[in-house]
């Protein structure tokens, strides 16, 4: 494992936001940030920090520009949701910084594990997205269902591990990412407009659909399909009751019965490969996997639904063993994460940036139109890696930021029911 740096001395941290940190808007010519404090320098190159998570923002190139602007080194562990769970609440000293779901907190914040962080370090705070201080994109919205960041995101005090009823001084997670999920289409192949979550179920697609078998998220997909239908009204999609659970389940088991399902995936490339083969042609999908079928010249479309979409954010927590200097490396890099860089490369994966305003710097005025304002593209869209993903006059399936995330109706959650909702999610697979 990753040798422990020293830890020791209160050291002050130099903040690199500034207006060296933001003197240009092209990502190539961002500044590396210099200038640490004499001690700080003479120890910069000494410091790793452990990171692990599910790995959707836990990428090698953010690490590599960490590296390159503040000196340090964080090194990088991906794992699967239930892997992610289980070492953040049994290895707490395994790790320095957990990159995890909001629904993910809801289960590991109040076993101790995670310190919270005091938000007045944190320099651009006003640029958070409300969505993670209050629930709302803008004043007096509807707050959506489920495991919303902000009833997760605080804490009164730094010692609680129960969670605060309003934005205080101590936030549980810097927010990094987050997107509003979807149905995918073929729409060459489903032959009619798809509107509704209800339609994956239509009989004309049987034995051409498939749904996520990840339990704690295809259950909000089943119950956003549900609904659709109009054979369930929930009281709260994210925290089902028994009898709602049960309802749900008998729903999928007679569909499975009736063989609507062609498969059940669990990884990115699975949903992929179910869609550009043509086996499935309308599923859950996650929106990178949707621009990876079309990059291979497949049609494939995010399709905007009126029910809505069903959201997820996650953020990174601070292990709470950390302390000294390797803390004062924490709050450098999650500064750093906010300023824009790392936001305009998860925008251009087809995610969204916590902290929008400050990533618009890093991003073209094409970019900047086609991922967040609803644009048509101007010229061709890349991704990070410079791989073509949409051509010139493309707009963005389901339209601007403030039209995706405006119209989420429930968060990926966490319900009081959970073991028994994971226990009867798989009788239905297993049926």
């Amino acid at each position: 494992m990753v040798k422990e740096t020293k830890k020791g001395g209160k050291m002050s941290r130099r903040s690199f936001l500034g207006k060296a940190a933001v003197a240009t808007a092209a990502v190539a010519a961002a500044p590396v940030i210099t200038g640490f404090p004499t001690v700080w320098a003479q120890n910069i190159k000494n410091i790793k920090l452990r990171q692990f998570g599910t790995g959707t923002a836990s990428v090698n190139a953010i690490a590599e520009k960490v590296k390159a602007d503040l000196g340090f080194t964080i090194e990088m562990t991906a794992l699967d949701s239930d892997a992610v769970v289980q070492r953040a609440v049994t290895q707490p000293k395994s790790y320095d910084i957990a990159d995890i779901e909001y629904w993910v907190c809801k289960k590991v914040y109040p076993s101790g594990v995670i310190q919270p962080m005091d938000t007045s370090k944190i320099k651009l705070y006003d640029k958070i997205s409300p969505l993670f201080k209050t629930g709302q994109l803008t004043p007096g919205a509807d707050i959506a269902q489920g495991t919303a960041p902000h009833t997760v995101g605080f804490v009164e005090k730094n010692e609680d591990t129960a969670f605060a009823k309003r934005e205080t001084q101590w936030m549980t997670l810097i927010p990094t990412i987050y997107n509003a999920d979807t149905l995918g289409i073929r729409p060459d192949l489903v032959g009619r407009p798809i509107t509704n979550w209800r339609d994956i179920m239509d009989p004309a697609f049987k034995g051409k659909t498939s749904i996520l078998n990840i339990p704690s998220i295809g259950i909000m997909d089943a119950a956003m399909i549900c609904e659709s239908m109009g054979v369930i009204k929930y009281g709260d999609k994210g925290n089902m009751t028994r009898d709602e659970i049960d309802k749900t389940i008998e729903v999928l088991k007679k569909a499975k019965k009736d063989g609507q399902f062609r498969a059940f995936w669990k990884s990115f490339d699975e949903s992929v490969n179910l869609m550009s083969s043509g086996e499935v042609v309308i599923q859950s999908m996650w929106s990178p996997a949707v621009a990876a079928v079309r990059a291979k010249g497949i049609p494939c479309k995010y399709q905007p639904l009126e029910e809505g979409y069903r959201a997820w954010g996650g953020g990174l927590g601070i292990a709470r063993h950390l302390s000294g200097l390797e803390l004062d490396a924490v709050y450098e890099y999650f500064n750093w994460y906010i300023s824009g860089w790392a936001g305009a490369y998860l925008n251009r994966q087809g995610y969204y940036s916590a902290a929008p305003e400050t990533s618009k710097q890093y991003m073209s005025e094409n970019e900047w139109g086609y991922w967040m304002e609803g644009k048509k593209a101007s010229a061709d869209i890349v991704s990070p890696e410079g791989v073509t993903m949409e051509k010139k006059g493309a707009v963005r399936d389901g339209g601007s930021y403030d039209e995706r995330m405006g119209h989420v109706a429930c968060w990926n959650s966490v319900m009081d029911e959970n073991k028994y909702m994971i226990r009867k999610w798989n009788e239905f697979i297993a049926s």
